[in-house]
């Protein structure tokens, strides 16, 4: 199976240029079982990078362009009366794919962002008192702009802890921007990359992750840093248990995408802002991303 994650990452760096910790990070989120929110300017390549992975591992493909006006059906489905048979037939939504790209998230409602909770957590929607699975895998890569908050509505709590991983792609440096407008005409869209890997691959690569070795040691200091988050003077809400169970298994992720079967604290270090920074609520003023740098700096490694 290493093969096949090298071909899928030289896949993925075909079309997202200069993009390489990205990949990484979007790959831990995909094979840990969560979901990767991304916060960042327009025209970076979020949604690129969305659909190139989607092409990548030949899965089922829907972007939502989020607004105001969305509602909970336009992204689970609904019921509609079929007069041939006399029977109200379900018509599935973007929510039946394998890459879910929910663009510019909070400009949505909350009611319609509600409608995502259950099938994040879940893989299923409930209408009108069914229940309906949609395909596994099902991986949810959601934007938005940390800069205009005109007309958005702020991810609650609930909504921010569904996702196992937060991050931003960033501007390109000048050798990476240059090779980008070299590759105006002759550069890869999504739509050319061959498929380097199947679903079933996928679900295996998960549960593969899944098998990977943490010490009792490393336990103890994903624990030490998770409870830190709760113990702080300096942050009003700490990282809930979902969150523990999230850093715990995007350390198995990232060890098992750098050829290891055991978790290192480095492993925890490098995860923790991306996994911790977007569940807390700061006081103070502070930004979270320098309080988990804080924690980090004072929660010791346990031996």
């Amino acid at each position: 199976m290493r093969d096949r994650i090298e071909t899928l990452v030289q896949n993925l760096n075909k079309t997202v240029v200069g993009k390489s910790d990205a990949i990484r990070l979007v790959l831990v989120a995909l094979f840990s079982g969560g979901h990767a929110l991304l916060e960042d300017v327009p025209g970076v390549g979020k949604t690129l990078l969305a659909k190139s992975l989607a092409r990548c591992i030949d899965g089922k493909f829907y972007r939502i362009q989020c607004t105001p006006d969305l509602m909970p059906t336009d992204i689970t489905g609904t019921n509609i009366w079929n007069p041939s048979n006399g029977e109200f037939q379900f018509m599935p939504g973007p929510a039946f794919a394998n890459v879910l790209l929910a663009d510019e998230i909070n400009r949505a409602t909350p009611r319609t962002q509600s409608a995502l909770l259950e099938v994040m957590e879940e893989n299923q929607v409930t209408i009108d008192g069914i229940s309906r699975s949609v395909p596994d895998p099902f991986f949810v890569i959601a934007t938005q702009n940390p800069v205009e908050y005109q007309g958005t509505f702020p991810l609650p709590e609930a909504q921010m802890d569904r996702f196992a991983l937060s991050f931003s792609l960033g501007y390109p440096s000048d050798s990476e921007e240059l090779s980008m407008l070299e590759r105006i005409g002759t550069g890869l869209s999504p739509s050319m990359l061959r498929p380097c890997i199947t679903l079933e691959e996928v679900l295996s690569l998960r549960r593969q992750c899944a098998q990977v070795h943490i010490e009792e040691s490393l336990k103890r200091y994903i624990l030490g840093l998770v409870r830190a988050t709760r113990d702080s003077d300096e942050i009003t809400l700490g990282a809930s248990p979902r969150g523990t169970v999230a850093l715990y298994r995007a350390v198995q992720a990232l060890a098992f995408l750098e050829g290891r079967e055991y978790g290192l604290p480095d492993d925890a270090k490098y995860l923790a802002p991306f996994v911790l920074a977007h569940r807390l609520i700061p006081g103070g003023g502070h930004k979270s991303s320098v309080l988990v740098e804080r924690l980090l700096d004072s929660v010791p490694v346990m031996r």
